[in-house]
């Protein structure tokens, strides 16, 4: 008879780690990622924010892979979207505490706090891009 190893179940730290969800159905706790990574490997990341520094306020992102959850689980935030159609002024959402959006795919965006705050986000980072505002 072959046995498996049994893998210890742990807690995961997620302001330390990331989790990443894999095609396979595989979770695993694995270093935070801003970009880059498997180009099928979703990541769960979880942040505690105090500035607007912390969520790079002063740069706009996207990502092309899919689509994104941003949610804020404690404080307050706005997130930013930069207009599709020339002379549009930007799209903002508001997040208190509970609450979420979900950024399009393809789509600029930016983050700014109304107090320091615990962020998650869910989506592929594989080909994330920043620019600076």
């Amino acid at each position: 008879m072959t046995t498996t190893p049994i893998t210890p179940i742990t807690a995961v730290d997620l302001f330390a780690s990331a989790l990443q969800i894999r095609p396979d159905g595989d979770v695993r706790a694995a270093e935070r990622r801003m970009s880059g990574g498997d180009a099928d490997t979703w990541q769960v990341a979880t942040f505690h924010v105090e500035t607007d520094a912390d969520v790079h306020g002063d740069h706009w992102e996207m990502h092309p892979a899919a689509d994104e959850a941003v949610c804020c689980l404690a404080g307050g935030v706005r997130v930013y979207f930069r207009p599709v159609e020339d002379g549009a002024e930007e799209e903002t959402v508001r997040l208190p505490a509970g609450s979420a959006v979900v950024v399009p795919r393809g789509r600029w965006h930016r983050l700014e706090l109304d107090a320091p705050s615990d962020l998650m986000s869910i989506t592929l980072r594989g080909g994330t891009k920043l620019e600076r505002r």
